[in-house]
């Protein structure tokens, strides 16, 4: 037999693509941008801005505008609280302690992100509405559930649940359980290890499912539409007022309230951005996606 080597087949890198090719593929992804988010936010702030600043201004200042404010960032800062608890708490749960049906549990907190918003909201109808024994019980004694506040929170912090406990439970089970058991061997409490080992090895990842989960709840229309009965300056947040005014063909202020929800929805992104590019050396030693 000759001693003669084969010839070692030539390897190309993954990303090694012919220039034209590369090209081809920043323009259709621009292109898909341009089209599906770019060209949407500039109608919604030049359809909000058709009769100038001053009607858009106006438009956002009147009582029904300015109820879907308030009730708005009242909705989310209720609920996104609620869910940065009820995340940390179920990922705390998870990913510090071993038992039968762990993975079932999991699959029940993705759950919200299965069920479409609007059946999520008829649960809660069925459920706290005034024909239920629950909610007639509540309604009669003066707390209703549904068609007031307490029923919009509820269908918010439901839809909006996974985002904190999804973004926390791959970090914490990265970060293993090492740290904690040596500070409660050293005698620290179960309080004083969360405080001082637990809530810094995790607050990135906190701060990043927060940012999205009050992004979500600002926009979210679906479940609330159901059980706020769309109560024009009572349980009416900013985008059902978005649907009723362009309904009835007041298009720049519907337009207007769009664009104002945008911004809120922009701002949010911006600080995410901020997020990453500031303390990326941290996001990348705390999260892996």
């Amino acid at each position: 037999m000759s001693d003669t080597a084969l010839p070692r087949p030539a390897f190309r890198a993954a990303t090694d693509e012919a220039p034209l090719l590369r090209i081809a593929l920043i323009g259709i992804a621009v292109a898909g941008l341009a089209v599906l988010v770019f060209a949407p936010l500039a109608v919604v702030f030049a359809e909000a801005l058709k009769q100038g600043w001053s009607a858009a201004i106006q438009s956002l200042g009147n009582r029904d505008a300015r109820s879907a404010i308030q009730l708005t960032l009242l909705i989310t800062a209720i609920a996104v609280p609620a869910n940065a608890a009820f995340g940390i708490a179920a990922a705390w749960f998870i990913t510090k302690f071993d038992f039968r049906g762990k993975a079932f549990l999991i699959t029940l907190i993705d759950l919200p992100f299965s069920v479409s918003p609007v059946v999520a909201g008829l649960c809660i109808v069925l459920l706290f509405g005034a024909n239920s024994a629950i909610g007639g019980w509540l309604v009669a004694h003066g707390w209703p559930i549904v068609f007031a506040i307490p029923g919009i929170v509820l269908a918010t912090i439901f839809v909006t649940f996974p985002f904190v406990a999804r973004e926390l439970i791959p970090v914490m089970i990265e970060q293993g359980r090492a740290e904690e058991e040596a500070s409660l061997t050293l005698g620290a409490s179960g309080w004083r290890t969360f405080w001082s080992v637990t809530l810094p090895n995790i607050r990135w990842a906190l701060l990043y499912g927060t940012l999205l989960c009050t992004a979500r709840a600002m926009g979210e229309f679906g479940a609330v539409a159901v059980v706020s009965g769309k109560i024009r300056g009572q349980t009416a947040t900013m985008p059902i007022t978005i649907e009723m005014l362009y309904n009835e063909y007041l298009s720049v202020a519907a337009f207007s309230m769009a664009a104002l929800l945008t911004a809120l929805a922009l701002v949010t992104l911006l600080l995410k951005t901020i997020l990453e590019l500031r303390h990326a050396d941290q996001l990348a030693a705390t999260r892996r996606h």
